[in-house]
């Protein structure tokens, strides 16, 4: 039991303030690194550079640049489950249904005459407000009847999409995206950079904004749920409201995604509502580290990266010198993910997170145990001789 975090509710967040760049001092190195990598993502399309395996051509060109955009919308999904299931221990599987609503909500609106930034907000509204009325239902019991509750909405909205019951979803075709309502500039599909600015601007949003949620007293508050609510409960404070409020603002990260998926893959699909869907969700966390913003962010890329490029390898060449099955094994996407979910919950629980942590604190006792060296080599120079010579 972290007893530290619930203490830490009873006053503000000292993160709230960026003090460090307010008195002149030096950025973290966190602030340093993420400034970096939005960066260096920021100038892909500008980048004449091919990477081999990974990519199907040079950063610049549009079937990358599509594909890295993927990548960052489920980097930002990704960060918006991470903030119910990492820091508030909710294992939702309903995320994929508000997900999916809006980016329905978004093409079904443009469909009735309005332009893109009008029916995109006035989706992510009505995704919002139906991720409230799923979580204040579902979060009246808890553990895996929550699960079960969630899972059922998710598979009754799947079902509906599916079957086109009100004729507005195009059933198992799904729903075409309505260009001429689209801004020029994220209408061609030739130039994807924009697609590709407008992808990462949503997951630096989604990070930065959950970034600001996690770290705030309500943040604290949903880390101590998710340690334990029981004590929570004796401290005073209400859990039901703190995960209400927890689920509603993920669900509001992830209709904003849903808006920007239907840019990119140009259509609304009933995949995006599927269980299987909610259940990638858990397997990119996962993978990545649950309870690390970042590292949610990691697997929601890596989990693109490998849906998308592995089925190529079956026919670049790269396995043609293993037998047939095997290198239809290793072509198949989901085996490729399924084995690596297995290894990342045997050997490394956190996640690549973990494994990165692990890492760095490995070099910092090396930098210490040989500062500490050192220290007693300058306080004691000739008993430090004496010792090497014996």
């Amino acid at each position: 039991m972290n007893t530290s975090i619930i203490a830490d509710t009873s006053r503000p967040s000292p993160t709230l303030k960026p003090r460090s760049l307010l008195k002149g001092q030096r950025p973290s190195p966190a602030i340093l690194i993420g400034a970096s990598a939005f960066a260096l993502f920021a100038v892909f399309p500008i980048l004449n550079v091919t990477v081999p395996i990974l990519l199907p051509g040079p950063l610049s060109s549009p079937a990358s640049l599509l594909i890295i955009a993927v990548g960052l919308v489920y980097a930002g999904l990704a960060i918006s489950y991470d903030v119910v299931f990492g820091y508030t221990g909710l294992l939702s599987a309903g995320h994929a249904m508000v997900f999916a609503i809006s980016m329905y909500g978004t093409n079904i609106v443009m469909g009735q005459g309005f332009n893109y930034w009008i029916a995109a907000g006035l989706a992510v509204l009505l995704s919002t407000g139906v991720a409230a009325g799923l979580g204040a239902l579902s979060l009246r019991v808890k553990g895996l009847a929550f699960t079960m509750v969630t899972l059922a909405f998710a598979e009754a909205l799947f079902i509906l999409l599916l079957t086109d019951s009100f004729d507005i979803s195009g059933g198992d075709e799904g729903l075409p995206l309505v260009f001429k309502q689209v801004p020029g500039l994220l209408a061609n599909a030739r130039d994807a950079r924009w697609l590709y600015w407008l992808a990462l601007l949503f997951a630096v949003f989604a990070y930065v904004l959950a970034l600001i949620a996690i770290r705030s007293r309500a943040g604290r508050v949903w880390q101590a749920i998710r340690e334990n609510e029981s004590r929570v409960e004796s401290l005073g404070m209400v859990p039901y409201g703190y995960k209400l409020m927890a689920f509603v603002f993920s669900g509001f990260l992830a209709a904003i995604g849903g808006s920007v998926f239907l840019l990119v893959v140009r259509g609304a699909n009933p995949s995006s509502a599927s269980v299987q869907f909610s259940l990638a969700l858990i397997v990119m966390v996962v993978i990545g580290g649950k309870g690390r913003l970042w590292g949610a962010a990691i697997g929601g890329l890596l989990y693109v990266i490998i849906t998308y490029r592995l089925p190529e390898l079956s026919t670049s060449g790269v396995l043609d010198g293993l037998p047939t099955g095997v290198a239809n094994v290793l072509a198949e996407p989901f085996f490729i993910l399924g084995l690596f979910f297995v290894l990342i919950v045997l050997f490394a629980p956190k996640g690549l997170v973990g494994v990165v942590d692990a890492v760095a604190a490995r070099q910092r006792r090396g930098r210490k145990t040989r500062s500490r060296q050192a220290d007693d080599i300058r306080r004691n120079p000739t008993l430090t001789a004496e010792e090497e010579k014996a």
